[in-house]
């Protein structure tokens, strides 16, 4: 758990200004409490939020994050972590989602950005036609709001994963028991159709 100066500012640097787009709210995540780099993290982003006076800047222990997405979820707006613990949040988050299969992601801090659902490529259920498509999806419009600032065509993707959803359209993970499962390319193309 190696981190320069640099590369902390350089992904707090991100969450401010997406913290700054959205409900002006951001939680950096660290371990404090017991570990150097994280230390060096919170000072960071304690010293960058001088920069930010727009963003209101919040510290929360790793742990006590993952205590309180289970119970206040909608209190976080933008968190930012280092990648450990931004990798076992992430999952936890999917979780309230109902499935990792619905949650996009972004790493890479937007140069150019790397896009892909929460659950990564799911090998072990790969060519199976089960995957639920809908994190790619939502991973793509992410893409297009951030790198290359389509707001407006982001948004349609976004509206045309919910349109689907809200018809009731369901992959085998977000299938209720005796509900018929759409698969991976039906639910891509419901999808697909309802943009357009």
């Amino acid at each position: 758990m190696r981190y320069s100066e640099s590369e902390i500012e350089r992904v707090l640097r991100v969450g401010f200004e997406l913290a700054r787009g959205r409900r002006g709210k951001l939680t950096s995540v660290d371990k404090a409490n017991v570990l150097e780099t994280s230390r060096l993290w919170r000072a960071t982003a304690t010293r960058l939020a001088d920069e930010y006076p727009d963003v209101e800047l919040e510290h929360a222990l790793v742990d006590a994050c993952a205590m309180q997405i289970v119970l206040r979820p909608a209190s976080y707006d933008v968190i930012v972590a280092e990648n450990t613990f931004g990798d076992i949040l992430t999952d936890e988050a999917a979780i309230l989602a109902a499935s990792m299969g619905l949650l996009p992601s972004e790493a890479g801090a937007r140069t150019p950005g790397f896009y892909e659902p929460i659950h990564g490529t799911a090998p072990d259920i790969a060519g199976q036609g089960i995957a639920n498509p809908c994190g790619s999806i939502l991973s793509a419009a992410m893409m297009l709001r951030y790198s290359l600032g389509l707001t407006e065509e982001a948004a349609a993707v976004d509206r045309a994963v919910q349109t689907v959803l809200e018809q009731g359209y369901r992959t085998a993970d977000i299938a209720t028991a005796g509900d018929a499962a759409t698969g991976t390319t039906q639910m891509g193309d419901l999808v697909a159709n309802a943009i357009g």
